[in-house]
Formats: C-alpha cells, structure tokens, sequence
C-alpha cells in the first residue's frame, strides 16, 4: 500500500534492531523503502541492506550536499565509478545545502550539476536536498531539463508558486514528518497541491512524525504521515497509499525494481 521513498535506515541508529525496523515497515504494509546514499563512507552499508533485504530496500547512489567538503572530487569519482557500474535505481541524495554550511557554496553547484548530467546519461532520477536552497535547486534543475529528467525533491516545505514550477519540471514532491508538525504551516500548502504531484517519505532516522517528534523516524511511521495526508485531503489513507504509490512508481518506472 505504502512506499518510503527516501530513508536512511542502513545508518548506525538502526544498527541494535534492523530486523525490527524492516518487519515493522511490512507489517505497515510497505512494499518498498529507498535508500539515498550520503557519501563515500556510506556506500557499503546501503549496498549491504539491499543485498539483506532485496525485496524492500532498494539502493540509491549520491553525494549528499552536506559531505561536499574538500575531498569532494575524490567523493564524487568514487560515487561515479559505483554509480556505473552497479544497478542502482536513482541518484541521490543530491543536491544543495545552505542551512548548516556555506563555505563550500560552489562546490555543492559543481557536484549537483555532475551528478544531474550522470543521471541524465543513465537515465535515473534524481532524488533531491534542497534545504535554504529551493529556488537555486529549482533554477539548476530547470537549465539541466532537457526533457528526460525526472526525480523527487526530497522534503518539500516550499510555497505555491515553488510547487507549480517543481510539478512543471515532471517532478514529485516528497511529503514527510513535518507535514504532522502543529505550527509548520505545510498542510495548508500540501491542501492546494494535487496529489498526483507527491509522494511520501520518512527520511528516518530524522525528522519524525508527531506524536514520536524529537525520537528516531523509522519507516512503519510513514503511515502517520499519509493519515495526517488523508485528513488534509479529505481522503482514506488507502486511497493516500494507492495514489502515492503510483506516483513513486512512476518516478522509478525506468528503473528494475
């Protein structure tokens, strides 16, 4: 009924209970839970959760944003050679990221660009981070749309106007825990968002629902967010479940699953 797509769960805070973690995820009923690489060092965790789990955790290939540090270019000639020759389903979690850092402003454009024009030539979507950068990643993408990309933007909190110019790039947007959040304002955007533009997503370990906000995410609590989705629509949580998961399917639709 349910697909994660943009989870961390190969991270060391599930390290102690993984088991745990995956069957909840199927008792939830979770077909599929993606994983978006972060960097280097991450590479061989998520090749080893797809390889426990094939079924449900599909592996994702990136250099997130915020390891764009001064060995990026060997970060990224490593992310490249695994990328090619390896099946992975998108690249991700690209993107850029100005919240925590922005001493390496340039390099986080030039490993964004790259990685867009790989997926490009592979034909993979691209999953995206644009946290205090929305407009710039939105702009990027727009100037690199030759017509076959396609992908998320990941965690979406933008506004109206950010979301039209996303839906007419043939992007998704990825709703998570703060659409749940009291005072976060995103339910009144997500009201007047069609729902054939989203898709859901935890993020887990971070950024988890209400009522479990400020504790680890897991991906069984992505039902929590398609409820709280449901109500703001006016919905079932399985007519929420069937349509998201039709539109994360034809995000990967390229792509074996």
């Amino acid at each position: 009924m349910f697909i994660d797509t943009h989870a961390h769960i190969y991270t060391s805070e599930f390290a102690e209970d993984l088991d745990k973690v995956i069957m909840a995820a199927k008792e939830a009923k979770i077909s599929r839970i993606y994983m978006p690489n972060i960097d280097q060092e991450s590479i061989s965790e998520v090749k080893k959760l797809a390889e426990l789990y094939p079924d449900i955790c599909k592996p994702l290939m990136g250099l997130h944003p915020c390891y764009v540090k001064e060995d990026y270019k060997t970060q990224l000639k490593v992310i490249k050679q695994e990328l090619f020759n390896n099946d992975y389903l998108g690249v991700g979690e690209i993107g850029l990221d100005f919240y925590w850092d922005k001493s390496f402003t340039e390099q986080q454009i030039e490993a964004f660009r790259l990685q867009i024009n790989w997926a490009s030539e592979l034909k993979l979507p691209i999953i995206i981070h644009s946290r205090e950068s929305l407009d710039m990643t939105i702009s990027i993408v727009t100037e690199l749309q030759k017509g076959n990309l396609t992908g998320i933007f990941h965690c979406f909190t933008g506004t109206l106007a950010q979301a039209k110019k996303i839906q007419d790039l043939g992007f998704k947007m990825g709703i998570g825990g703060v659409l749940t959040f009291k005072n976060s304002g995103l339910d009144k955007i997500v009201k007047n968002i069609e729902l054939e533009h989203l898709v859901l997503e935890t993020d887990a370990p971070y950024l988890s629902p209400t009522p479990f906000r400020g504790k680890r995410n897991e991906s069984s609590y992505i039902t929590l967010i398609a409820q709280k989705l449901a109500d703001i629509t006016v919905k079932s949580i399985e007519e929420i479940g069937k349509i998201t998961t039709q539109n994360a399917d034809s995000i990967y639709q390229h792509t074996p699953l």
